[in-house]
């Protein structure tokens, strides 16, 4: 018997019967062909199509069953963002709006093999938020584009917060260093007038001693002037005195008449001074020196907090990392205080969690992670404060205190010894 013709009964029964919803059981998604009973259904899976499409699927059913998994999430998000996008909705509601499209992706061709199943992975993956109730499944749409709009507002904003930051440490940094150098310029001039007054006093030490031998030697001449006039009354003692030699220049004021006392006490002198004047240099050295030092410190304890208030930030994920699990609510599943390796951050805040054990993988907030402490030299990296990004291997831990000591391992701090590190600002490393 042929085919009905376009416009009889038969054939626009057949029409009706094909335009609304068949049975899902009857349904193939691999050639997407909807059979309306049993028999048709049979016909059709002993087809040459239907065979080929089998073995298509026989060469990857993971690659295929994903797909499918991925084009029936898109498709149920996008119906529940445009159609529920900010109300509180039964999930059967969104579901019977969604297989009313008559070429819908089945929910038998995807991983999910019920409602119940899919609703509570969306609720896992943080797509909606999800209630189970007397009355069944609720869900509601978590509208992500206007949190990460809010999200890059505020990143913008932290962003220009950071950087006056800077530009104000900056300024902080060459106040400082204008200070350092005042202060070394302080100490040098300091030594330099210190020498000028030795140097002074050396010099009216030796004018008094010069002024004093010349008065000598003028007292000596008046003395020969008047031994010659007595000599020209008198004529053997004027022989006497012509012929005796010249006695020398004696200070009156000395006991013991010596030519070469007067210089050795000012070489004494000249020694004791120079004496005093290496000590006070000196002095002023140590002194000098530890202004300077003094400084210094300064600054490095001024920069130190400088980059710890710049390197301290509100989150401290990132991948490569051992975190824990403290999150009650995943008690059920066995997570509850177990270790995994981030290997994803997304959005600062979230990391993608493989877990040790059963390799898992979470996507958990980072309010609901602790960091993880290895054995005594292990490696951490340091995830906050001001060597932040840096890796270091763990020397002590004092457990009173509730800090480590570690040092520094390549970059730019290599070698650093840090002696007080809260526990959590660092975190182990995996292998």
């Amino acid at each position: 018997m042929g085919k009905h013709e376009f416009l009889t009964p038969k054939a626009i029964a057949n029409r009706i019967k094909a335009k609304g919803l068949q049975k899902l059981r009857w349904y193939c998604q691999m050639c997407q062909k909807q059979c309306r009973d049993e028999n048709g259904f049979k016909c059709h899976c002993m087809s040459e199509s239907h065979q080929r499409q089998m073995q298509v699927f026989g060469q990857a059913p993971d690659r295929v069953v994903q797909g499918f998994s991925e084009e029936f999430l898109e498709s149920f998000l996008a119906l529940v963002r445009r159609a529920h996008r900010h109300s509180r909705v039964a999930a059967t509601v969104v579901y019977n709006e969604y297989i009313a499209d008559r070429h819908h992706v089945h929910m038998n061709s995807t991983r999910w093999a019920t409602l119940t199943e899919f609703v509570k992975f969306l609720g896992r993956e943080g797509y909606c938020k999800v209630e189970d109730t007397p009355k069944g499944w609720f869900m509601t749409y978590i509208d992500r584009d206007s949190e990460q709009a809010v999200k890059a507002r505020l990143k913008r904003k932290r962003v220009k917060s950071d950087l006056v930051e800077e530009e104000r440490q900056e300024r902080m940094i060459a106040r400082q260093i204008e200070r350092a150098q005042r202060s070394l310029a302080k100490a040098s001039d300091g030594d330099g007038s210190n020498n000028a007054e030795g140097e002074s006093e050396s010099e009216s030490e030796s004018g008094s001693e010069d002024d004093y031998s010349d008065s000598d030697n003028d007292r000596g001449d008046d003395r020969e002037d008047e031994a010659k006039d007595a000599n020209k009354a008198t004529g053997k003692i004027a022989i006497a005195l012509q012929k005796a030699a010249p006695g020398p220049k004696v200070n009156p004021f000395d006991e013991k008449p010596k030519v070469k006392f007067g210089f050795d006490e000012e070489e004494a002198g000249a020694q004791d001074k120079e004496k005093d004047d290496a000590a006070k240099k000196k002095g002023k050295d140590v002194k000098a020196s530890e202004t300077r030092r003094s400084a210094l410190d300064e600054l490095m304890k001024e920069e130190e907090k400088a980059k710890e208030r710049s390197n301290r930030k509100d989150y401290w994920l990132c991948p490569g990392i051992v975190v824990k699990v403290m999150s009650k609510s995943l008690a059920e599943k066995g997570y509850y205080k177990q270790k995994g390796v981030v290997k994803k951050v997304i959005d600062k805040y979230v990391g993608e969690i493989e877990m040790l054990e059963s390799k898992h993988v979470l996507r958990v907030d980072q309010d609901e992670l602790e960091t993880v402490i290895p054995q005594i030299g292990g490696l951490v990296r340091i995830v906050n404060g001001a060597y932040r990004g840096s890796n270091a291997r763990l020397l002590s831990v004092d457990t009173e205190k509730f800090c480590a000591k570690v040092q520094v391992e390549k970059g730019l701090y290599d070698g650093k010894v840090l002696r007080a590190i809260e526990y959590e600002d660092i975190c182990k490393i995996a292998q």
